[in-house]
């Protein structure tokens, strides 16, 4: 793949991300189909990583095989017309959502881990 390649498919994956979340609100999308726009497209658009990029390997595998996988998968569950329309409408869209209640999620679970830690460590170590 070329650097141009490489460019355009980033930048069809971010209109895919905001096409999912357009298909997130849409009643015309199937409820399974939505549930995983939903997710995914909360996810990608969270400004906090559940995996931390300064992770060495780990920490790019989000960005570069679970949320590619996601968004495929999410795409493969809606309708071709309607994801067609999403796209289009994605693209027409100026703004770039963000997903606060995911960034949240993210807190609160490296949160639950580190207490989870911290209790372990307190009761190995008396």
């Amino acid at each position: 793949m070329t650097l141009d390649g490489a460019k355009q498919w980033a930048r069809r994956l971010k209109r895919d991300v905001v096409a999912l979340w357009i298909a997130a609100r849409d009643p015309r999308t199937p409820w399974h189909a939505k549930v995983l726009a939903a997710a995914v497209a909360a996810y990608a658009l969270s400004p906090i990583d559940l995996v931390p990029d300064f992770i060495p390997v780990l920490g790019y595998l989000d960005d570069l095989l679970i949320v590619p996988a996601g968004i495929a998968l999410a795409i493969y569950l809606i309708p071709p017309e309607l994801m067609a329309e999403f796209r289009r409408r994605a693209e027409q869209s100026a703004v770039r959502p963000r997903s606060m209640i995911a960034a949240a999620i993210i807190v609160c679970a490296w949160l639950l881990a580190l207490a989870t830690v911290a209790l372990w460590a307190s009761r190995r170590l008396g």
